[in-house]
């Protein structure tokens, strides 16, 4: 699998799916709640797959699954059983791929940040103070049983902090060192991770491993996408970027909503300045729905 990734990935750049959330809120879902999209999963699986085979139809080759909020540390908040739990990480894959199986299609597994199971924005801000044993207990579990689901490969998603992604990248060659998976920084500024490291330290760190497929930005600006390729340039080595952004509103954690405007699509000239600076995976994040995949599917 990794190799057959890798051989793609230098051919043509790939195109990702869009924000799966802002997707199912434009299609009239409330997702106010602490589970946000995973309450979807569980009340109404077929609209997950809806949204799954709008994107493939728009010509995403990789989708990612259901499960970026779903934790059995936030799921017992809310009062589901460590069972419960299990079953709804297995769904969003099977969801997945069911939805991909006959495009042949490839289905990544979304594992969010420690923060996203706190439901206050803290994803965006890392820095949680807890220990690296404690973020991996967090996650442990959870990945074996998104990989044991049949997931393709693991995306590492919105991660705000370089210390969680170290212990991730750790227990992926403990546990599951046959797995492809990439790791995608949210990130504040040109220079920099949202907890405030570098982005080119980040990447560095990241660029080492084997079995990661790309390293780069998700649900960031897309003005700030080609000024972080840039400082990172040197860091990445032969490692391709992956880069799907937001469509460039904030996020406002508090009362749980996007502010300001943004954009549904991204233009020519931008998009050519990505692939210039080594993307090779594109999409797209919040705010990106089937028909901005699709227009990106014609500048790619």
């Amino acid at each position: 699998m990794i190799c057959s990734l890798k051989a793609r990935l230098k051919k043509r750049p790939i195109l990702l799916d869009g924000g799966l959330a802002t997707t199912l809120e434009g299609r009239g879902h409330d997702l106010s709640g602490d589970l946000w999209s995973a309450e979807i999963v569980i009340e109404k699986p077929d609209e997950i797959m809806a949204v799954h085979r709008a994107f493939i139809d728009a010509g995403s080759e990789i989708i990612t699954t259901s499960s970026y909020q779903v934790s059995f540390l936030g799921f017992a908040a809310a009062g589901y059983s460590h069972e419960e739990t299990t079953q709804v990480l297995r769904s969003s894959v099977l969801l997945a791929r069911e939805a991909a199986i006959a495009d042949g299609v490839l289905v990544a597994a979304s594992v969010g940040p420690y923060g996203a199971a706190l439901a206050n924005g803290a994803e965006f801000r890392g820095r949680y103070g807890i220990t690296p044993d404690a973020i991996r207990t967090f996650h442990r579990e959870r990945l074996k049983v998104l990989v044991e689901a049949g997931a393709d490969l693991v995306a590492f998603e919105t991660m705000p902090d370089l210390d969680e992604v170290e212990v991730l990248i750790e227990l992926m060659a403990t546990d599951h060192p046959n797995v492809p998976y990439w790791v995608a920084f949210s990130c504040q500024d040109e220079t920099n991770t949202n907890a405030g490291q570098s982005f080119a330290d980040a990447v560095h760190a990241v660029s080492g491993s084997d079995a990661c497929i790309a390293v780069g930005i998700n649900c960031s600006s897309p003005r700030l996408i080609t000024p972080l390729l840039k400082s990172a340039a040197q860091a990445r080595g032969d490692k391709p970027f992956i880069v799907y952004p937001n469509a460039g509103k904030t996020w406002d954690g508090t009362n749980r909503r996007w502010l300001d405007r943004g954009t549904d699509r991204f233009g020519t000239s931008v998009v050519r300045e990505w692939v210039t600076n080594g993307a090779r995976l594109i999409g797209g994040c919040c705010g990106i729905d089937p028909s901005g995949v699709a227009a990106l599917r014609r500048e790619l």
